[in-house]
């Protein structure tokens, strides 16, 4: 990794995924990596996201706006401009429900010409972000997912579901998942953020609808193939109802190497209270090569999320693990 970007401060990460996952990824890496990117999906149709994208020619910013969030500078003023980033509008108007970023952003992107990277940077700027949100499309893409239906009465037995909102909320288990359009542009920013980076981080985050996309977008997926960086990925604490349920760690992994297609993988973190079958969990991840990292990353109060400082304990590890051209 000898061309990697990284500073005297730590690597150059490339953390992609989506919403509060990719939320809790970005707090845990930022006082890790010395250069740090936000690789964020822009497949989400519900909300506000999804009214803004249905009325106007954007992408859609809920999850770019909690990335930029949560790369916000520790600044009072800074951190003001982020809480009135994430403050969702009261009433009963037109306007009720919509986060004040979601606005703020659509607005920049407008300024701009409709270029929401320009837009996503004049934001970072303000907020004083460590590090950049980039979308990981240029143009606003949407979720097919082939599911198995749970009606015994059902002669076909599987059905079309288009939507994130559709897919994650729907009773039947995904078999398989596609973005249209098939072969979206990539910023070229993008590409190069992976091209340099000395790691790249996958998850954790809703499996099918924040953290698979990624590998399905040919450009992305072929940058991911060609990189020279550490692959990493944190697998959920546990099955996301709607999407992955009854899934065990194992089967998460299972399904991300369906897709990894070419894509490498060095390292799963997973939670050391979550795993169940730990000798289950560590034969499929030496299956694939990689190495496993236990490691407590659950929040301390028991809600189901990752505690930023625990997983950044553990990514640390992981760093410490990388090649001296990778640290530095």
């Amino acid at each position: 990794m000898t061309d990697g970007a990284g500073t005297a401060s730590g690597p150059a990460v490339v953390a992609l995924g989506g919403g509060h996952g990719l939320a809790a990824s970005l707090a845990a890496w930022r006082p890790v990596a010395g250069e740090l990117t936000a690789v964020v999906t822009v497949a989400d149709d519900g909300g506000s996201s999804g009214r803004i994208r249905r009325e106007m020619p954007v992408l859609p910013p809920g999850d770019l706006r909690m990335a930029l969030a949560a790369l916000a500078g520790d600044d009072p003023r800074t951190q003001e401009f982020a809480t009135l980033l994430q403050h969702r509008l009261g009433g009963n108007g037109v306007l009720a429900g919509h986060p004040v970023g979601n606005l703020v952003l659509t607005g920049l992107t407008e300024v701009h010409d409709g270029d929401a990277v320009r837009a996503l940077d004049t934001l970072c700027a303000m907020l004083g972000a460590h590090g950049r949100v980039l979308p990981m499309a240029d143009v606003p893409l949407d979720l097919v997912a082939i599911v198995d239906t749970v009606d015994p009465d059902d002669p076909q037995r599987s059905r079309h579901i288009r939507g994130q909102v559709a897919i994650a909320t729907s009773p039947d288990r995904v078999r398989s998942i596609r973005v249209t359009p098939a072969d979206p542009p990539v910023h070229p920013d993008v590409l190069a953020a992976i091209a340099r980076a000395d790691v790249v981080s996958l998850g954790p985050g809703s499996w099918y609808t924040s953290v698979l996309p990624h590998l399905l977008v040919p450009r992305l997926r072929a940058a991911l193939a060609e990189t020279r960086a550490h692959v990493v990925v944190v697998l959920n604490l546990e099955p996301q109802a709607g999407e992955t349920d009854g899934f065990s760690p194992e089967e998460h992994l299972r399904v991300l190497v369906d897709h990894l297609q070419g894509v490498p993988l060095h390292t799963v973190v997973a939670d050391a209270g979550a795993v169940v079958d730990r000798r289950g969990l560590l034969s499929a991840v030496r299956a694939c090569g990689a190495e496993l990292v236990l490691a407590p990353v659950a929040a301390r109060d028991g809600a189901p999320h990752h505690e930023p400082e625990l997983l950044r304990g553990a990514l640390a590890q992981v760093v410490q693990r990388l090649p001296a051209a990778g640290r530095t």
